[in-house]
């Protein structure tokens, strides 16, 4: 209640998106809503500067780099998989979600954040060929740059959403909490840049067994679909970049709010 109502009272809100990704969503926030919201994103792009690791020494590269630029080499497209650090799965869901990924015989890295999930038997050592899983801290938007990786499978956490867009990487929703669930929707009927993951009894939140999971990572990564939404995200990386240059929708709108609070401050000033 204290945060809502802060947030009723303040100057204005500053939103993490930008007019081409949702321009009915931005017109009506910036237009109706009280207080006035401002959409200046995406906010990792004023940001992140690609890493540039010198003459390649291996030694300075984190192993995720050295396994993705293999990948690369191989020309294997690669499947980036993290889920947060907040969210919780259960032993039975995150043995599904491994076998998917194992059945699915696409190449993948697997980022898990939380000591206690614990993956199948010999797991690792039966991908080892075309996958990898690491439990260290890892610079997600330089895994998604990679010119490797060609899917996400993701929570769809806004942030990470952002991060894909930008990256030009289609996603493959599987919305664990919160307004996940609003997001993959998004990313699949509105904005038609990834596919949700079926489960097996066809609601948001039912169970994902490793049939939905293969079925789905193989449609993005290799079908008909995939290269469609590969083409559709990489348009919008494209006016994600523009928006946040000068000119551009994010920056025009940016400077637009300090003017106008800096008049305010003035007047008051005055006043």
């Amino acid at each position: 209640m204290k945060i809502i109502e802060s947030t009723r009272e303040s100057y204005g809100i500053l939103v993490n998106s930008f007019y081409e990704l949702e321009p009915t969503f931005v017109d009506y926030v910036s237009k109706e809503c009280s207080p006035k919201s401002w959409c200046v994103g995406p906010l990792c792009l004023a940001e992140w500067t690609r890493k540039v690791y010198e003459g390649g020494d291996e030694k300075e590269k984190p192993r995720w780099v050295t396994w993705l630029d293999q990948r690369l080499e191989e020309k294997s497209s690669v499947l980036y998989a993290a889920f947060g650090s907040q969210a919780e799965i259960s032993r039975e869901q995150l043995e599904e979600i491994a076998k998917g990924l194992e059945e699915s015989k696409v190449s993948f890295l697997w980022v898990i954040r939380k000591e206690e999930w614990g993956l199948p038997d010999g797991y690792e050592e039966r991908v080892k060929d075309r996958g990898i899983v690491i439990r260290e801290w890892v610079d997600q938007r330089e895994i998604l740059m990679h010119e490797s990786v060609e899917g996400f499978l993701s929570h769809c956490g806004w942030n990470s959403v952002m991060e894909s867009v930008t990256a030009g990487v289609p996603i493959v929703g599987w919305p664990i909490m919160a307004e996940q669930f609003l997001n993959a929707r998004m990313v699949e009927e509105e904005v038609k840049v990834g596919l949700r993951v079926e489960t097996c009894d066809g609601s948001v939140r039912g169970f994902v067994k490793r049939e939905g999971l293969k079925k789905t990572v193989k449609e993005v990564m290799e079908g008909v679909k995939g290269k469609k939404l590969r083409e559709k995200v990489r348009e919008l990386a494209e006016m994600a970049k523009l928006a946040t240059q000068e000119g551009g929708s994010s920056c025009s709108t940016l400077n637009s709010l300090l003017h106008q609070t800096c008049a305010a401050s003035h007047k008051n000033q005055i006043s």
